[in-house]
């Protein structure tokens, strides 16, 4: 999976890499040096911490989609507002507004550097 060339792309891509269930894919989309927030009011950092919270989500049986509210960007940051939700056939598993912060990298792709998933409730 390549990374989004756009600040705007990166949600559909996060999705997309959720989708595949494989940890590696998914944290190719972050800057693990960054935090994640994968429940609300726990904040975690650290490439170690990252690998946990992610399993965690991905363990979460179903499909990921995330919606765009909007896409800020300035030089090589951007901040984004999503709206996503994990859902199992009709079942809603996790549904949530989260608030990202996403750092151009010298290659020109993007990867989340803070990503509250529970930051716009």
């Amino acid at each position: 999976m390549n990374l989004p060339k756009q600040a705007k792309d990166v949600h559909v891509a996060l999705a997309q890499a959720f989708n595949t269930k494989d940890l590696a894919t998914v944290l190719k989309m972050y800057d693990t040096t960054g935090i994640i927030v994968p429940e609300p009011d726990k904040p975690v950092s650290g490439k170690e911490k990252f690998e946990e919270a992610i399993k965690a989500i991905l363990a979460i049986p179903g499909t990921m989609e995330i919606r765009t509210v909007y896409c800020l960007e300035t030089g090589n940051l951007a901040v984004g507002r999503s709206e996503w939700d994990i859902t199992d056939g009709d079942e809603i598993r996790v549904s949530s507004k989260g608030i990202e912060l996403m750092r151009q990298q010298a290659d020109g792709t993007w990867k989340i550097l803070i990503d509250h998933a529970f930051g716009a409730l």
